[in-house]
């Protein structure tokens, strides 16, 4: 009788936990298969995966042979796509056991022999006469590694994202920034001696020619310290700006490979699943070269669904990472932007007919159903209260952050309890139709008041606040709605952003037009995106700092929205907020870098 399967969300390697999802079954004659899930295969133990379009099948390269990589099956479940590492456990001499919750994995101690930096000309296009900066970490066997961005060596301070033109005042002269190259692995103390020395030991001239083809030794800037913790050993790197690591591993003998790059993005092209495609690569404009990394799913095999941090209220931020996991997508991007200091959302979110949250300012936003149509434009909502004596007062805001004079309308989606945003507000509550009371708001952020959950609450606010003599208690009043365009309305599922970027083909960017600034529209930045093409496929992706530079320009992301073969794109909140999420991981940046983001888009499998 074979055993029934366990799983669990955490990971113990060699002592330390992560978050990690894991399944282990009973196969033929109760030999256990073990599954991992692939973002903590691939982020914490060090695997690269390689191109396939077999989404069945995941070929990985981990020390070994990339023309003759390891095979491994897959298998979706529960908003992951875990992986059968059972051979690969066995070639690589772990030790596995089940506790509880957690899988605990110990792998075999091993040592660093070496470590060698050195330099040799690159010349990627579009950029000429710079050096790339290479380190050959010489292990005595294969070890889990992880690579981590960090933060400027030399702080800049930023201001507060408060609203999508937040922009951070630029250095004199960009800093370095820190990435950490961890190993589980021990380095020997006259190793770790030669990094804390302020002259270091000359290299065997041999040495470094069987390891760094065509080098020539330097002195090292680029490694600041090499230190051991907890039976790790970590590399601190100082990387210029424009610049990161590209970290591949070799076998016979065993090392780590680190080149420092302004291009330092492997480009891919993996069949995740059945209707979803993992792509990135390089995107020329001119003589600039952009890192784009995109998700490719056929809407006709998947589900999309806006998502936002806490389900029970709109108050909140998370990582995406965390908000992901939370609904079980298999994917997701970022979405609309909001106040990073309340927290609140500035833009459309609309889920399963139901508005969650109201759009501002005719900014553009992408609206879609479960039948796999898409409809992308500028969009507003009117609403409008009617009272008797054919009174009709305009509600200019629902469920939103964005606060100005006039008449607000907030749901039990907001949450229990709606706390006043500016000060003096007369609060009017409507319960089955009809004014039940009428409150005066106070100071503002002091006084929560409930929302009826068999109504509403409307928050009167500056010279509106007159119109409470109109709407005395016992008034019944009714609500109209409607959007425009009108085709909006047709759509269940709607999340805004902006700006609108290409419209039926033609790039139709007018950033002031949905108000936003002219810092905004200049400013060069990570972008986010999400589009259609012409074959009905939808795209989201993430657009990084151009090789040895920085981020697009709108109208940048537009013309690489287009050459990625979009009809209709929206830009999505970008900057820190730009995050895409892949089964566990992150796919464009570090965890760590990410800021935590109000709402998105996830991604689902054949959920209808």
């Amino acid at each position: 009788m074979r055993k029934a399967p366990s799983s669990g969300n955490q990971i113990s390697l060699n002592g330390r936990t992560i978050p990690g999802a894991w399944l282990v079954k009973s196969g033929t004659y109760d030999q256990q298969i073990i599954f991992l899930s692939d973002g903590v295969f691939r982020q914490a133990i060090g695997v690269d995966f390689l191109n396939s379009n077999n989404p069945d099948r995941q070929p990985i390269q981990w020390f070994s042979s990339a023309t003759s990589p390891l095979v491994l099956v897959t298998q979706l479940q529960s908003g992951y796509r875990y992986l059968d590492i059972t051979k690969f456990v066995q070639q690589a001499n772990w030790q596995l056991q089940t506790n509880g919750n957690t899988l605990v994995i110990v792998t075999p101690q091993a040592q660093i022999k070496n470590i060698i930096t050195g330099q040799q000309p690159l010349n990627p296009p579009g950029i000429n006469t710079i050096r790339e900066n290479r380190i050959a970490v010489d292990l005595d066997r294969p070890t889990p590694w992880i690579v981590r961005q960090g933060l400027p060596i030399k702080q800049v301070q930023t201001p507060p994202a408060d609203d999508p033109d937040a922009i951070a005042p630029k250095p004199a002269t960009l800093p370095n920034r820190e990435w950490t190259i961890t190993l589980d692995a021990i380095a020997d103390p006259a190793l770790i001696q030669r990094y804390t020395s302020a002259l270091q030991p000359p290299l065997l001239p041999s040495l470094i020619k069987q390891i760094l083809p065509e080098t020539r030794p330097t002195p090292d800037k680029l490694i600041q310290k090499v230190e051991v913790v907890n039976n790790q050993t970590i590399v601190s790197l100082s990387v210029p700006f424009g610049w990161s690591p590209r970290v591949n591993t070799i076998d016979n003998p065993h090392r780590l490979m680190v080149e420092i790059r302004p291009d330092a993005m492997v480009e891919r092209n993996i069949a995740w699943a059945n209707g979803l495609r993992w792509r990135q690569q390089f995107i020329s404009l001119g003589k600039e070269r952009f890192p784009v990394v995109w998700l490719e799913a056929n809407p006709r095999a998947v589900t999309l669904k806006p998502i936002w941090a806490t389900p029970e209220t709109l108050i909140g931020t998370a990582p995406l990472i965390q908000t992901a996991q939370k609904y079980l997508a298999l994917a997701a991007i970022n979405g609309g932007y909001f106040n990073r200091n309340n927290r609140l959302p500035l833009g459309a979110i609309r889920r399963d007919n139901q508005w969650i949250s109201g759009p501002i300012l005719n900014r553009g936003a992408i609206a879609w159903n479960n039948s796999g149509q898409f409809y992308v434009g500028r969009l507003t909502l009117q609403e409008t209260l009617v009272a008797p004596n054919n009174l009709r007062l305009p509600i200019l805001f629902l469920n939103s952050g964005y606060v100005q004079s006039g008449i607000a309308r907030y749901t039990p989606s907001w949450g229990t309890t709606y706390t006043p945003l500016t000060d003096n507000e007369t609060i009017l509550l409507v319960q089955k139709d009809e004014v039940s009371s009428q409150l005066a708001g106070g100071k503002a952020g002091q006084t929560p008041v409930p929302i009826p959950q068999d109504g509403y609450l409307l928050t009167l606010r500056g010279t509106a606040a007159t119109t409470a003599m109109q709407l005395p208690t016992g008034t019944k009043v009714t609500l109209t709605s409607a959007t425009t365009p009108a085709d909006f309305s047709r759509y269940p599922n709607i999340v805004g952003a902006g700006p609108l970027l290409i419209q039926n083909g033609q790039i139709v960017i007018d950033a002031k037009a949905e108000k936003f600034s002219n810092a905004f529209i200049a400013e060069k930045a990570i972008r986010s995106g999400i589009c259609t093409t012409a074959t009905g496929t939808l795209m989201i992706a993430a657009v990084h700092n151009r090789a040895g530079g920085a981020g697009p320009t709108l109208a940048e992301h537009a013309q690489l929205m287009k050459q990625l073969g979009c009809v209709n794109a929206l830009n999505l909140d970008g900057g820190s907020s730009t995050s895409l999420y892949l089964g566990g991981q992150l796919l464009d940046r570090s965890p760590n870098t990410a800021a935590r983001v109000h709402n998105g888009i996830g991604i689902f499998w054949q959920q209808r």
